[in-house]
């Protein structure tokens, strides 16, 4: 059974262009996010000076 996940399906390999827009799709969101969690927390330390 070689080849195959326990469900007896057999596996299959994302194609290059999909992994390609797996990555700019999480890089679309994620920077936005990263860059508001940045700025929120600088402004919250803003709050202990």
């Amino acid at each position: 059974m070689s080849g195959s996940n326990p469900s007896g399906q057999p596996q299959s390999h994302p194609a290059s262009g999909q992994v390609v827009e797996l990555v700019l799709a999480w890089a679309f969101v994620g920077i936005p996010l990263i860059w508001g969690v940045i700025k929120t927390i600088d402004n919250a330390l803003k709050l202990f000076r």
